[in-house]
């Protein structure tokens, strides 16, 4: 099983670009997460981990996230290699992210963004993402 789970905050904007195959829609983000344990005398520490955005939820990220949002990451690990302009053959490691939540309480997301832009997005959610439209459709 790969899953992986992350809470931190963006390190910076997101990135948005395309892919040259069919046009997709790709966000990419660092993702600064403090480690648990701080030695006594020292600093908190935190890595960074860079995220990959897909399709919606791409537009999602273009729209919402911006540098300091908190937010919890669930998603797959993923590596992939190229090679540089030497021929150095270079690794990445990368979370491909399937789910993205805001962290943040909800009036810092509103100063950051209207109120009724956030309620229109969430309401182009439809019911097979696992989002009950109607109180008709609880099966109790």
């Amino acid at each position: 099983m790969n899953k992986t789970i992350l809470l931190g905050r963006l390190s910076k904007n997101p990135e948005i670009k395309y892919s040259q195959t069919n046009n997709t829609k790709i966000a990419t983000f660092s993702l600064a997460v403090n480690r648990r344990y701080v030695k006594q005398g020292e600093e908190r520490q935190a890595d960074f981990f860079n995220i990959v955005v897909y399709s919606k939820l791409a537009d999602f990220v273009e729209k919402f996230l911006k540098q300091g949002t908190q937010i919890c990451v669930l998603g797959r690990l993923q590596t992939r290699n190229y090679e540089d302009k030497n021929g150095i053959r270079r690794y990445i490691t990368e979370v491909i992210a399937e789910e993205i939540s805001f962290a943040d309480s909800f009036d810092k997301i509103r100063s950051d963004n209207t109120q009724e832009t956030i309620s229109e997005d969430l309401k182009e959610k439809d019911t097979s993402e696992g989002f009950i439209s109607d109180g008709d459709d609880l099966p109790f």
